[in-house]
């Protein structure tokens, strides 16, 4: 008896030696990544699996995840965490990686992700302020030179960029989008993925970037964030898809589940959207993660009983990981054990993890991201300053100019700058809320920007409000005082940065608090007066569009914002930035977008007709539509010529006009092309984007601009869920925007 104890001790003691140095025995070439894959998985336990499913937050506190860093370590040594997000500390990054590499059975390492959205530690502008720039190659540079920086301070993984069309700017994040084109939202997430992603996810200047919110999270009803959504199965397609789809192709590594109900189903649970379209019928390769605890929000929303049935229906959707719910280390066992999923469904999620892993290049070197002195050469290059810099510049609109009041003249002698933006000091103002490693003592502020520009002219500051937007009667009289001092009057209004972002849903875009009053009182003073706006969603501004002289839309522009600002307002930089969002009249408007339907009683705007689709107290269209921005020159556009008025499905349209910068200054306009299809299955958009060219001027010279259209240019998405085109007549236009354009028509055969 005690001889066969011993022999089965001996055959225990071989087979955990064995264990142990397979273990240690994983290919390290990166070019075998199936591969080696392959080899770990087969020595994983499934607690281990589940935990590489498991991403926990450095806020230990937060609801049900972790009790306090002590337990957070405790899970790395089990093997229960595969990846942390929010840890800022380097030191926190290479303790807990320590732990992951040193201290586990298998040694996998740990993958570290951070909310990077408008840069790291250069600031740039916000996503939709970069959207107006219609500047492709700049939006790349900028998140190339984020994942730069994040990846010198051991980020691995950013959560961007988030690809939600976004109609209804009640909602704090359009400020993260796009805007309300889903053509011009496509081009922007490829280009924002392959800015983060590079070439080589293992280079020591590439994220993996997540594409979010998977999907239609910017269509909440009433513009509040996490509420539900209804939209068809033919918009979903039409409308909120084709981003997440330019981003899958373009390569992304990740994507992440919406918070929200669609039509009454969860994102997080919805099998058809995720594992059909998504892994299936895009064949996208990397791994879907929640957003922060949307497994859990099974529950909430009543759909799941208890964690094992949230574990089971979001697996079942094809969730990879689960950021923050302890849903899948709660639940996932208990309903493998009930066979509500299999086990080919937990490998194929840690062989997606794994994967993603290995291509970063973790498994080769844990720690190669973990260099203090490395990190501190990466961060604010005098080139990555230039580059927010200008693109802030290029991403500024030209709302107003009556009377050319700008540029403004650099031979002035007195500059009044009034209000809560004249010299703002607060946390996030010019910026952002999503801007967790700014650093504020690097923001430029109106004021500085100005000094720097006018070194030899007064400058006169009163914010006039304080940081409620509250003005008092001594504040009003000094900033009164100092316009009637000025030549020229600067009036600096906006939203603070923190109420941007997620969470961040207001039922009023009025300027906040008193900032309207204020104006209106700075123009009355009779000073030529100029408004910028620091904002990060489309406002009413009714009144300041019609009494204002000139308004300069400069969004949070980052940290170089009162450099970037004086450069436009100085004439150093002729603005060109177009609105990626339309600016409602009034709140009452909303949603508005340019690619409406036409109804089947379309309003002419003319007053006397009765019985058609409109407001009675204001007009259908935008204060400033989609597409919209002047310039300190003119362009004059000619009529449009076409190559051919007919073409067959394999045949190309070329559509060209000649354009003349016919001002006075050098410039850059965005030359947008639009599409109507008149006859079709369903009612189609009166107009869609389907290009647009931006082209440099000088004063007098002329430019012929060709655009060319196929038939893929024609195809939507119809009720029956066929992509296709229709055979006949289309109008085709081209403008300066997407209410003041040429029109020519053609026929499809």
């Amino acid at each position: 008896m005690q001889m066969k104890k011993y022999l089965l001790l001996i055959a225990l003691l071989i087979v955990l030696n064995n264990m142990k140095s397979n273990a240690q025995q994983i290919p390290t070439s990166i070019k075998n990544i199936p591969q080696r894959v392959a080899v770990i998985l087969k020595q994983m336990t499934l607690d281990e699996k589940i935990g590489q499913m498991h991403q926990l937050s450095k806020d230990f506190a937060t609801g049900t995840v972790s009790k306090d860093q002590a337990d957070a370590e405790d899970l790395v040594r089990k093997g229960q965490i595969g990846s942390f997000l929010n840890l800022a500390s380097m030191d926190l990054k290479i303790k807990m990686q320590t732990i992951a590499v040193k201290d586990t059975r298998l040694k996998i390492p740990l993958i570290f992700g951070l909310d990077v959205i408008h840069g790291y530690r250069t600031i740039f502008p916000i996503p939709l302020a970069e959207a107006a720039s219609f500047d492709l190659k700049a939006i790349e540079n900028a998140e190339h030179i984020a994942a730069s920086e994040a990846r010198a301070d051991g980020v691995h993984w950013t959560f961007a960029p988030m690809m939600d069309v976004g109609r209804d700017p009640r909602w704090g994040r359009v400020m993260e989008g796009s805007g309300e084109d889903t053509y011009l939202a496509s081009l922007i997430a490829a280009a924002r993925v392959r800015g983060f992603q590079g070439n080589d996810l293992s280079a020591d200047n590439s994220l993996v970037a997540c594409a979010k919110h998977f999907a239609g999270y910017g269509f909440g009803e009433g513009g509040r964030e996490y509420n539900s959504v209804n939209i068809s199965d033919q918009r979903m397609r039409e409308v909120v898809l084709p981003p997440f789809k330019a981003a899958v192709d373009a390569g992304i590594g990740t994507v992440m589940n919406a918070f929200q109900t669609n039509n009454g189903v969860p994102a997080s649970a919805d099998k058809h959207l995720v594992a059909d379209i998504l892994k299936k019928e895009w064949g996208f390769k990397g791994f879907v993660i929640s957003d922060w605890a949307s497994y859990r929000e099974l529950i909430f929303h009543g759909v799941a009983a208890d964690e094992k049935e949230a574990a089971t229906l979001a697996l079942n959707a094809a969730g990879d990981m689960d950021m923050e719910g302890r849903i899948y280390i709660n639940g996932l066992k208990k309903a493998l054990a009930e066979k509500k999923v299999t086990l080919a469904q937990i490998d194929d999620a840690v062989k997606r993890i794994l994967s993603i892993k290995m291509a970063l290049g973790l498994f080769d070197d844990p720690f190669r991201y973990l260099d203090k002195a490395k990190r501190d050469a990466a961060m604010w290059k005098p080139e990555y300053i230039q580059a927010t810099r200008d693109l802030a510049r290029k991403s500024m609109v030209l709302l107003r100019n009556e009377n050319q009041i700008l540029p403004i003249s650099k031979n002035v002698k007195t500059v009044a700058i009034v209000g809560p933006f004249a010299n703002a000091k607060a946390e996030k103002d010019y910026l952002s809320f999503w801007t967790f490693r700014a650093d504020q003592s690097k923001v430029v502020t109106l004021q500085d920007g100005i000094k720097n520009k006018l070194p030899g002219a007064t400058i006169l500051t009163a914010n006039a409000l304080d940081e409620h937007d509250v003005m008092t009667e001594a504040s009003l009289n000094e900033a009164l005082e100092k316009a009637k001092q000025a030549d020229i009057v600067i009036v600096a209004l906006g939203e603070h940065g923190v109420n941007n972002g997620e969470a961040r849903s207001f039922s009023n875009l009025n300027l906040p608090g008193q900032q309207e009053e204020l104006l209106k009182k700075i123009v009355a003073v009779g000073k030529p007066t100029v408004a910028v706006l620091f904002n990060g969603r489309p406002l009413t501004i009714e009144w300041a569009s019609k009494n204002c002289p000139a308004i300069l839309e400069a969004w949070q522009p980052g940290q170089e914002a009162g450099n970037a600002v004086a450069d436009v307002l100085f004439g150093d930089y002729n603005p060109a930035g177009k609105l990626p969002m339309s600016f409602p009249v009034s709140v009452g408007q909303i949603p508005i977008f340019y690619n409406q339907l036409n109804t089947g009683r379309h309003w002419s705007g003319k007053q006397e007709d009765f019985w058609f689709s409109r407001y009675r107290d204001v007009s259908n269209d935008p204060l400033y539509p989609f597409g919209f921005g002047l310039s300190y020159t003119k362009f004059d556009y000619s009529d449009i010529a076409l190559n051919k008025n007919s073409i067959t499905a394999k045949e190309k349209l070329e559509a060209s006009i000649t354009l003349t910068n016919s001002g006075n200054y050098d410039g850059e306009e965005v030359v947008q092309l639009y599409i109507r299809d008149l006859v079709a299955d369903i009612s189609r958009p009166v107009k869609e984007l389907k290009g647009f060219q931006k082209v440099f001027l000088k004063k007098g010279e002329s430019g012929k601009i060709i655009f060319t259209i196929g038939i893929d240019d024609l195809k939507y998405w119809n009720n029956e869920l066929k992509y296709k085109a229709d055979k006949g007549t289309f109008d085709l236009m081209i403008g300066t925007n997407s209410m003041q354009v040429k029109m020519a028509s053609f026929e499809l055969k």
